[in-house]
């Protein structure tokens, strides 16, 4: 039997088509066009000699053959990528140091890291997280590269990574009492969430009280889930055992808050700046 070498730009179109079951779908993932894509498929279903996709209603399923090439492609398409990385990857004299509030590290900063380790292998980022006063200091001082934070800092030039809406978020536990006083779980006076809940029920003449005070995050969820009251947050902090109550408890709406990555525009190595654009929204 005379064996044939499997291409794996074919391939990565295949995975691409197999996970979406759209070969429309498929292009935009892999910058082709949709009859770019159909001409691809067609040429590897010669290469094995068998079908890989059947048609049902307008999605493209993968036939028995077709399901059992997938575990392959996806093994040989990222053993390509990561012998190219392991040959082409840059060295990096000096990590970078990324100072970051609670509230991005907790949401936003698993995703980044993610993109960084998989477009800069050889890179090391080193992770401080802290308050906005003491972010903008150490950002000022050159004691970290760059700063994520949900505050405004007129000093530093910054792009915008995600604007996202705030809710109300209380525990599965949690259950309002009539007329009484809402009960909140804050963190200290610094907090950016703190002063907008305040400023909005003062507003709505909502009675409140703080049911709960922590000076960490881990302690708001751990309040929230013992349903001690309720707090504004973004939306990722959702979790399972967390619920947006806005609606259920007539709760008036909050503004949005977005999420900035700051550097200093006269002094950022050119590690940080790579990081920087990376991350950046195109």
């Amino acid at each position: 039997m005379k064996i044939r070498d499997l291409d794996s730009t074919l391939l990565r179109t295949f995975v691409a088509a197999a996970e979406r079951e759209n070969f429309a779908q498929a292009a935009e993932k892999v910058f082709r066009t949709q009859a770019a894509v159909s001409q691809q498929m067609q040429r590897l279903e010669a290469v094995v000699g068998c079908d890989l996709f059947v048609r049902v209603g307008r999605k493209k399923k993968l036939t028995e053959q077709g399901a059992r090439l997938l575990e392959y492609a996806r093994r040989i398409v990222t053993l390509n990528d990561e012998a190219y990385r392991a040959i082409t990857q840059e060295v990096f004299e000096h990590p970078v140091k990324i100072a970051a509030c609670v509230d991005a590290v907790d949401t936003l900063l698993p995703e980044y890291l993610a993109m960084c380790a998989g477009a800069y292998p050889g890179l090391r980022i080193d992770i401080q997280v802290g308050r906005s006063r003491w972010l903008t200091s150490a950002l000022r001082r050159g004691e970290v590269d760059l700063m994520l934070d949900v505050a405004q800092h007129e000093e530093f030039h910054h792009v915008v990574l995600r604007t996202s809406p705030v809710v109300w978020i209380a525990g599965a536990r949690f259950r309002a009492q009539p007329n009484a006083p809402l009960p909140l779980v804050l963190v200290d006076s610094s907090c950016l969430f703190r002063g907008m809940a305040v400023d909005a029920l003062t507003r709505a003449k909502r009675p409140w009280k703080a049911a709960f005070q922590t000076s960490t995050l881990t302690g708001v969820r751990a309040a929230l889930r013992a349903g001690l009251g309720i707090t504004p947050r973004t939306s990722e902090m959702l979790t399972p055992d967390l619920k947006v109550v806005d609606q259920e408890l007539g709760l008036p709406r909050l503004p949005p808050i977005s999420y900035r990555l700051f550097l200093r525009a006269d002094d950022c190595s050119d590690s940080a700046r790579k990081v920087s654009e990376l991350i950046s929204p195109s």
